[in-house]
């Protein structure tokens, strides 16, 4: 039986795999046509796997392509003659192993040539392959290298300008198609910021999986198994991971394999709910490379913030270095509008989880005397989340210029991270789960919140205004229709220096949102004022 993979690039007769049949079927008719390709996505978005699955396509349906696959993963730190040297020694190996593949033995004039090759820059690169084109017999070089970006920097210009000056000669057009696959573009390994050398590169986008092919995932599982997914547990995996292949194989691996759920009995939304939190929690490579990256600027963090807290959202500026980088790390990304997105709930709440100070140091004033996070549950068991909210909102209020004393915290961002602690640690005790919900992506974090079989919503947002304010309630309104619940929650942080303070409550038709303003305390009062 077939499994699902994180650990590198999928098998097919081993592994569980997405066809992107339509990406496929584009590549190879970009090769047909000659194209230099590149092709540069996130780590763990299943690159390698893509191109290795077109070359096998391609080289079935057409058997005159000679392809070679190169890696440069290991060239980063070599000098410009060694990695030529290096370059030449592995691009040889793999041209017998393209021989070997195709049932064929190179002549020995070719043998011959290569023995007496030598590549010690650019132009001995070019002239190498000028000269190996006529041992083909007519054969159509394909040459495709993997972690592009681990070239030395002081080879980069001279390498592209080898392969322009192929792409754009008359006579000489060996490679005849070349694939470049990697991290950063060809712009930000253009580390001179001189004109690109590469300016007849044909960009090749790779998105996330569509919720159609999760969908087909996880239904090769389910033909294999007969265990089904309940529809909901695959559109929640989707909208969750944001189609990111890591982590809908990550999810499928656990749901599968590692919650001793009987094949008998259906994957339902319990389920998934345990999966999930496993997944924040369990620090796997993806998250870890995550987290990883959002910590190695300081930048990143008020960035990152503030997209996940104002709905008015931050313009992508693709001539950031900040932007650049995020987007780089798979963290962000130009979505509607202009305005940067963080590119999936899980990365959201991981990175709000990363910047949130282990203690806040308002614990033990979350509760008047004698009253714990328990005395919110009602007699049948269920939370009373208005009571709770409502405490929150006295809680806020009792500590009053503390908040600004929060560790680590910018003082924007205290009155939502305090929520999410404050809910997060109620949840744990009564052994609920909560998630992040991100409707549009910025702006809006809603916190869904699953116990004794019944879902809450609570939405926050920071004051951006009466019309956004009213707008929000509508925002919920709908979410709740969609979600067919009856009731949600909206908390809206006001940072201005003379709020108001709001509690409302309403219904439209069968759907009742209570809403919060909470005034965010400004400075902390001078001791004159402190003794009247």
């Amino acid at each position: 039986m077939r499994y699902f993979e994180t650990r590198g690039p999928v098998n097919p007769q081993k592994n569980y795999v997405v066809s992107r049949s339509e990406e496929t079927a584009d590549f190879i008719n970009r090769i047909k046509e000659g194209r230099y390709i590149v092709l540069f996505a996130p780590r763990q978005t299943g690159k390698t796997t893509f191109f290795k699955s077109a070359l096998n396509t391609l080289v079935t349906e057409t058997p005159d392509y000679f392809f070679i696959q190169l890696n440069f993963d290991t060239y980063a730190d070599l000098s410009l003659s060694d990695f030529y040297s290096s370059f030449y020694e592995d691009l040889r190996e793999e041209i017998e192993n393209t021989f070997q593949r195709q049932d064929n033995v190179p002549s020995k004039a070719l043998i011959d040539f290569l023995d007496d090759t030598k590549l010690t820059n650019a132009f001995s690169m070019r002239r190498f392959f000028n000269k190996f084109e006529r041992f083909l017999k007519n054969r159509k070089v394909l040459l495709i290298i993997d972690e592009f970006d681990g070239i030395p920097r002081e080879a980069v210009s001279g390498f592209l300008n080898a392969l322009r000056h192929i792409y754009l000669s008359d006579e000489l057009h060996c490679p005849y198609s070349v694939g470049i696959v990697g991290v950063k573009s060809i712009a930000q390994l253009n580390y001179d910021r001189s004109i690109s050398p590469f300016n007849i590169q044909d960009d090749f986008s790779l998105p996330n999986f569509t919720l159609e092919q999760v969908h087909e995932l996880l239904s090769q599982y389910t033909e294999e198994t007969g265990q089904t997914f309940n529809p909901k547990v695959i559109e929640m995996l989707h909208r969750q991971t944001g189609g990111q292949p890591f982590l809908v194989n990550r999810f499928a691996q656990i749901l599968t394999e590692e919650s001793d759920i009987p094949k008998t009995e259906t994957i339902r939304l319990e389920h998934f709910l345990t999966a999930h939190a496993k997944i924040v929690q369990e620090g796997n490579v993806n998250i870890q490379h995550l987290i990883t990256n959002v910590r190695r600027e300081p930048r990143f963090r008020s960035i990152l913030m503030k997209i996940a807290a104002y709905e008015g959202g931050v313009p992508f500026n693709p001539y950031d270095d900040v932007m650049n980088e995020l987007a780089i790390y798979g963290v962000i990304t130009k979505g509607t509008g202009n305005l940067c997105e963080i590119v999936n709930p899980i990365y959201q709440q991981c990175i709000l989880l990363t910047f949130r100070p282990l203690f806040n140091g308002l614990e033990h004033d979350y509760f008047p005397e004698d009253i714990d996070f328990k005395d919110y549950l009602t007699p049948s068991g269920y939370i009373d989340l208005g009571r709770l909210l409502d405490n929150f909102r006295d809680f806020t209020a009792r500590v009053g210029f503390r908040i600004l004393q929060v560790p680590d915290t910018p003082q924007e961002f205290v009155g939502q991270d305090l929520l999410y602690t404050y809910l997060d640690q109620f949840v744990r005790i009564v052994r609920g789960a909560m998630y992040l919900e991100v409707q549009t992506g910025r702006g809006r974090m809603d916190l869904v919140i699953f116990h004794n079989g019944r879902k809450y919503i609570v939405e926050t947002k920071i004051w951006e205004g009466e019309k956004r304010y009213q707008a929000g309630k509508q925002q919920l309104r709908a979410y709740l229709k969609l979600e067919q619940a009856i009731e949600g929650y909206y908390v809206v942080f006001d940072h201005r220096e003379n709020p108001t303070p709001r509690v409302e409550s309403e219904t439209e038709g069968d759907v009742r949102v209570r809403s919060y303003v909470i005034p965010v305390v400004q400075e902390r009062p001078s001791s004159a004022t402190s003794e009247k």
